[in-house]
């Protein structure tokens, strides 16, 4: 289980003290954090409390929506960027995931908001490779792409980051988002040869979707994912870092945070390592 991190989203109910007390106790060595906890209970408050429960951050999430067409509207975009890459260095991680955002507001060009993205990442790389933090481009199921990720494959991700240093600029193995892609295996053995593999995250896809897609990731071992199947390609590939629970799901949110960590963890074990 040295590989086990709980993304804090996974446990939503819980505060942040809580998710991280809990984490130290079942044994983790990992956790995955989100800004907005994180700046209510303060990033220098959190990096000391997770310091002190012996724990390291996965990842902290999120960046990016670098798609607008508004200059203003941009320029407030990269800033709040480049607080969330200094966010990431201060709680103690390299990782900063980026989701790069949907179409902008009255547009159809998806190419252009494609590109948009790229040139968003090309101003902020830098900044983040001085402090000694790597931009996690994730690729989203292809139905959030209007909305939420214009970047909806691996290859996409990859076409972007390869054109920076990998020290500046990585890709994020999500197996929600990236199961049903043919090219899938192959985009991992590409991301892995050049050090891309910034995270592997893990949860299931269960069908019929619900209602609500964005809230109904499936618990480990509840869907069609072929979960270990997908670890053991990022192991091959070279990833032998920390594998992130990461569900958002309403009914587990319902539940106690503990139960949802036992289980998590008992399923992990079944049907992931």
């Amino acid at each position: 289980m040295k590989r086990f991190s709980l993304n804090q989203k996974t446990v939503q109910q819980w505060s942040l003290p809580d998710a991280i007390d809990a984490s130290a106790a079942a044994g983790l060595n990992w956790i995955g954090l989100w800004r907005e906890p994180v700046q209510e209970y303060g990033v220098e408050r959190t990096a000391a409390l997770v310091a002190d429960a012996g724990l390291r951050v996965s990842s902290l999430c999120r960046g990016g929506f670098l798609t607008t067409t508004d200059d203003t509207d941009r320029r407030r975009r990269l800033d709040d960027n480049r607080r969330a890459i200094d966010e990431a260095a201060a709680v103690g991680t390299d990782v900063l995931v980026l989701v790069a955002g949907g179409l902008p507001d009255g547009t159809r060009d998806v190419d252009g908001a494609r590109s948009m993205v790229h040139d968003g990442v090309a101003e902020l790389a830098p900044y983040a490779g001085d402090r000694g933090v790597r931009l996690a481009i994730e690729p989203l199921h292809p139905m959030f792409c209007s909305d939420r990720c214009v970047i909806a494959t691996l290859s996409q991700s990859l076409d972007i980051a390869e054109q920076f240093p990998a020290s500046q600029v990585g890709v994020v193995v999500d197996a929600y988002h990236v199961w049903w892609d043919p090219d899938a295996y192959r985009q991992i053995t590409r991301a892995g040869a050049g050090s891309r593999i910034t995270s592997y995250q893990v949860c299931d896809w269960v069908t019929p979707l619900p209602a609500g897609v964005l809230t109904g990731r499936g618990m480990m071992g509840d869907g069609v994912i072929e979960l270990r199947r997908l670890r053991e390609a990022c192991d091959d590939a070279g990833y032998d870092g920390p594998i992130e629970v990461e569900i958002f799901n309403d009914v587990l949110w319902s539940r106690p945070g503990q139960e949802v960590l036992d289980l998590a963890m008992d399923r992990y074990r079944e049907h992931v390592r």
